[in-house]
């Protein structure tokens, strides 16, 4: 017919749906992409009953659909989603929209068909990544009330051990005959649960990599040199340590003390998994643009859900008391704030490798050993000190050490106080020793604040979280001096002596 030739030009198979005319039930004309969706030639198309394209599902809408076909005035009619089935049996689903069309050769529909099989795969896959975010959010919560939880308890032991001996301390000195020896050896444990709890801090900043790194550029190779003393003291005799150094090792630029870390940490879990004896195998090596560090062990190896959460903090399969759970996650957090990558192979009964990759470094290491600088005199001269602290028994604490050493000190709460306490100061303050992080303003503003008005007055910050002044990486911002908390009565003197002399 002249009108089928003139729909089957041009706009029709243009047309990105499908389009079947229908007269009746009977197909009288498709295009192109009709074709292709359902499968058949396009002269087995013509002719053939549309009742024969739809699926069972759809086929019960087919009688009001037809009945608004027959009844309705032109136009149309609506969109329904259901499914059609094409030549092969397959069954896909498919938007259908459809118009009264009349024509001198009668009553038409016209059928624009969509296939919605990409659409649904997408809604498929967000509803999986939702799936997953969901599944994120909670394993996030899940190991951040694991982490709290094992913080909790590592620091109730402590504080335990803390608040008790410091009371066997007072009630001894408040006896009527003191036993001075009694008193001393209570006070050392309190100090020996105190260092406990600053070696937990330190793993906890650095699993969270918030702890300050000193980086320089080493060679890997003599770093674990330096350290195989150690290791061997801390895996025991019954274990055979293999050190396998590859020649030409090219330079890594990382934190020493970070590095000698993570080895006796994976020393320790290796032998912890050995307890008969065995191998921990330490090689190093090139993997592309990055320097391979690989620690191996022979002993009992992990099952796959335990090497999925390896890293997880306060995770543990030991005893309880026999690890924090901290060993892998302080690895980890090294790892990550040195720009690397850490992974773990490990089959039960086979042992455990874990393997790190750290970026190589541009410039070359330095061969010439570090010369300890000679002890230096501690005590002050006389010169003013701005101590600034929030936290009012460590700023008494600080106060009273520099104090007995010499120095002339002012004290404030708050950056705000600082500034009035400064004000009011005619003489010269020559440093400012301030905590980072504190209410109202933070230690790096007041530095640049005070240094504004009194430019020769130096700065040495003290903090166990210092971020604010941190540069990239962990690393401090160019010309900061940092104490870090928990600090002694030298470490404090030491800082303070070595920031006044330049």
């Amino acid at each position: 017919m002249e009108w089928s030739e003139e729909l089957a030009g041009g706009l029709l198979q243009a047309a990105p749906d499908a389009i079947l005319v229908v007269s009746g039930t009977t197909i009288v004309l498709v295009n192109d992409r009709a074709v292709e969706l359902y499968g058949w030639p396009r002269d087995q198309l013509i002719g053939r009953d549309v009742h024969e394209l739809i699926s069972d599902g759809a086929r019960a809408l087919l009688p009001e659909r037809r009945k608004r076909v027959e009844e309705d005035r032109p136009g149309p009619i609506g969109a329904i989603t259901t499914t059609l089935r094409r030549r092969d049996g397959t069954e896909i689903p498919i938007e259908s929209s459809v118009s009264i069309v009349d024509t001198p050769q009668g009553r038409l529909a016209l059928a624009v068909v969509r296939d919605l099989t990409e659409r649904e795969r997408a809604e498929r896959e967000k509803a999986r990544l939702r799936a997953e975010a969901q599944a994120h959010r909670s394993q996030r919560l899940e190991s951040l009330g694991q982490l709290a939880g094992g913080i909790a308890h590592d620091f109730n032991n402590m504080l335990g051990v803390i608040v008790n001996y410091a009371n066997f301390v007072v009630e001894e000195a408040e006896s009527p005959e003191p036993d001075v020896k009694m008193i001393a050896a209570d006070a050392r444990q309190v100090i020996k649960a105190g260092e406990r709890g600053t070696d937990l801090t330190h793993q906890l900043l650095s699993f969270a990599r918030r702890e300050v790194v000193r980086p320089q550029v080493l060679d890997l190779n003599k770093v674990i040199g330096d350290v195989q003393e150690m290791l061997r003291r801390s895996i025991g005799e019954h274990i055979t340590l293999i050190f396998r150094p590859e020649a030409d090792l090219p330079p890594v630029t990382c934190d020493p003390g970070q590095i000698e870390q993570l080895l006796v940490n994976l020393a320790v879990n290796a032998r912890d998994a050995m307890p008969s004896g065995g191998n921990l195998v330490i090689d190093t090596g090139r993997h592309g643009d990055q320097v391979r560090l690989r620690v191996s062990d022979s002993g009992k190896g992990m099952t796959p859900d335990v090497v999925e959460r390896a890293f997880e903090p306060f995770f543990t399969t030991k005893a309880s008391g026999e690890a924090t759970g901290l060993g892998l996650a302080t690895v980890y957090g090294i790892v990550t704030q040195a720009d690397g990558e850490v992974s773990i192979t490990s089959e039960p009964g086979l042992g455990t490798t874990v393997t790190v990759l750290l970026p190589m470094s541009s410039s070359l290491a330095s061969s010439s050993p570090v010369v300890a600088e000679a002890e230096a005199s501690t005590r002050g001269h006389g010169e003013t000190l701005l101590v600034v602290e929030d936290e009012a028994a460590l700023r008494d604490v600080a106060g009273r050490i520099l104090s007995g050493a010499g120095y002339n000190v002012l004290k404030a709460s708050c950056g705000a106080q600082a500034l009035e306490v400064a004000s009011g100061h005619s003489g010269q303050i020559d440093l400012l020793l301030s905590d980072v992080v504190m209410p109202g303003m933070l230690g790096k503003e007041l530095a640049e604040r005070l240094v504004g008005e009194r430019p020769d007055t130096r700065v040495l910050y003290m903090s166990g979280y210092a971020q604010p002044v941190l540069h990239s990486q962990g690393t401090l911002d160019p010309g900061v001096a940092l104490l870090e908390k928990p600090f002694t009565a030298e470490d404090l003197l030491t800082a303070v002596r070595k920031r006044l002399d330049g």
